[in-house]
């Protein structure tokens, strides 16, 4: 009954469906023609199946054949560059190192900017203007701080009692005017000649321009203002501040050199564009030491006098009753003056990533990672300008971005900005923080935090500063590197926590030191591999 059924049913269809019909063997089919048509239907079949895969294959590369584009976000000296100049160091290395030799010149120069500033800063005229910062709440610098100031607290100003004594700065201005007239050469040598106006050069005042002239706002810089009609996006932090007493600024007349990104400085000054001619008695190729217009011969014949001003016990004690700590900013070689001086000199990579050329627009790196399963995907990297009033060059970047590396400076908590006096750079970081994770445009955005400098953090916990008089919300924690870390840790998750439109992202947080190659290029390669595998489940290639 079942069988009967059966029949009757498979019947029916093959009366009802007409393609069932047409595969059906014809009748009174022999079995020579049988083996034969079904040895075309396998030949079919296989055809069709590479045809499918080919179509699949194409498909996937296509797809895999992705560009993900990642955002350098933070404020100005956070570490957005030394994490780019990384990046090139850990994926394209030959290309890094081939540009060691033009860091030369933005080394040296580096280190001229230093001895520029301590003259600045021990300079009689600077005793007066230096005690009205506290009270000074009219002084507006949109540049990068060209000197970290301690924010410091009220008491710590007894820990060093002022100074009248110049410590020889009449003599110091006389023995570095020549390296004063290099550093100008330097800036030629760097800098877009139709880009870069007198006001943007850096120079010290001359003995004629004093302090309180040097310190009265320009009216036609650019960057004090924004184009007329122009609005400042969402992402600008807020000018009202929150932070503590306000702090002294540095009361430089400097403004640091910038490179327009188009400008390929490195090319003009690479390996191959310094050799000179053949020397005519050995006929070799001449190095760059051997040239006598080269810049290695001022420095070197004045590394003595630099080592001796850097070590001046009269000149320590100026910089400790201002709280400037050279040591915290960008391209700091003073302890390393021999060896940056040196007639042989050749920068070394973590030189490198220790220079610092302010840069204006966006810099943007692309590479590509040699793995089977992650080829055809190309990465760009973007190293936006953290000032506040560059922070308007962020948005277009939002639309598309896939991933985010915010960093955190958070060795500056008592320190201020220098565009904003009253505002502690910390609190800034924060808010800042805040501002990006709430937007709604990065809602399905990775989001990865860098808390950079911790290595300048343990040094100043170590050093007796306490973060309990710099952030009233710490109150009595410990102040030892592990409790303060975790303490930052727990602050800017508990933010992302509270402000990101998406609740189910998972935020990742490195305590970093980006000059730290070895420590970095771990950690980088760990942020890389969540970020692709992120993107391709995005895309659901995974």
């Amino acid at each position: 009954m079942n069988r009967a059924g059966h029949s009757y049913s498979s019947r029916s269809r093959s009366e009802s469906d007409p393609l069932s019909a047409i595969l059906q063997p014809p009748p009174n089919e022999t079995q020579a023609e049988r083996e034969d048509r079904l040895r075309q239907e396998q030949e079919a079949k296989k055809r069709s199946d590479n045809i499918d895969k080919m179509l699949r294959d194409s498909e996937r590369r296509n797809r895999r054949h992705k560009t993900i584009k990642v955002l350098l976000l933070g404020q100005s000296e956070s570490g957005k560059s030394t994490t780019l100049k990384q990046f090139q160091l850990l994926h394209t290395p030959a290309e890094f190192r081939a540009d060691r030799l033009a860091w030369r010149f933005v080394i040296y120069l580096n280190l001229l900017r230093s001895v520029r500033r301590i003259l600045e800063a021990i300079a009689p005229e600077a005793d007066v203007v230096w005690s009205s910062f506290d009270d000074s709440e009219d002084y507006d610098n949109t540049e990068p701080a060209p000197i970290i100031i301690s924010s410091g607290s009220r008491g710590s100003r007894s820990r060093h009692a002022p100074s009248n004594a110049t410590p020889n700065y009449e003599r110091y201005m006389k023995i570095f005017a020549p390296l004063f007239e290099l550093e100008q050469k330097l800036i030629s040598q760097l800098s877009d000649q139709d880009g870069n106006n007198d006001d943007e050069a850096t120079h010290l005042p001359t003995r004629n321009e004093t302090w309180a002239n040097a310190m009265t706002p320009t009216t036609d810089s650019p960057s004090r203002s924004l184009p007329s009609g122009s609005h400042a996006p969402r992402i600008v932090i807020p000018t009202s501040s929150r932070s503590l007493p306000s702090a002294p600024v540095s009361p430089t007349t400097s403004r640091e050199l910038s490179v327009p990104t188009g400008l390929n400085w490195k090319k003009a000054l690479s390996f191959g564009s310094r050799l000179s001619p053949k020397s005519p008695l050995t006929g070799e190729l001449q190095g760059w030491w051997e040239d006598p217009d080269d810049p290695v011969h001022v420095m070197n014949r004045f590394a003595p006098n630099i080592t001796e001003l850097w070590k001046d016990p009269r000149v320590k004690q100026k910089l400790a009753e201002r709280r400037v700590r050279l040591e915290e900013s960008g391209g700091f070689y003073l302890d390393e003056i021999a060896r940056i001086t040196a007639t042989m000199y050749f920068p070394t990579d973590d030189d490198v990533l220790r220079a610092r050329l302010r840069t204006t627009g966006v810099t943007e790196h692309t590479f590509s990672l040699d793995h089977p399963d992650f080829r055809g995907v190309d990465w760009k990297i973007y190293d936006v300008g953290g000032a506040r009033h560059q922070r308007q060059a962020w948005a277009p970047y939002f639309d598309d971005v896939d991933a985010i590396i915010f960093l955190a400076p958070i060795s500056a908590f008592d320190q201020v900005l220098v565009e904003d006096p009253k505002m502690n750079r910390l609190q800034d970081s924060l808010e800042l923080w805040r501002s990006v994770v709430s937007n709604r445009l990065l809602a399905h955005v990775n989001i990865v935090l860098f808390l950079n400098k911790c290595d300048l953090l343990k040094k100043k916990l170590q050093s007796g500063i306490r973060l309990r008089d710099h952030l009233a919300g710490y109150r009595d924690k410990p102040n030892d590197y592990e409790s303060v870390c975790k303490y930052f840790k727990h602050k800017f998750g508990a933010i992302h926590q509270a402000h990101t439109p998406n609740k189910d992202r998972e935020l990742h947080i490195h305590p970093t030191s980006v000059v730290d190659t070895q420590k970095t290029q771990i950690i980088i390669m760990i942020v890389r591999d969540v970020i692709l595998h992120a993107n391709l489940k995005k895309t659901a290639l995974m």
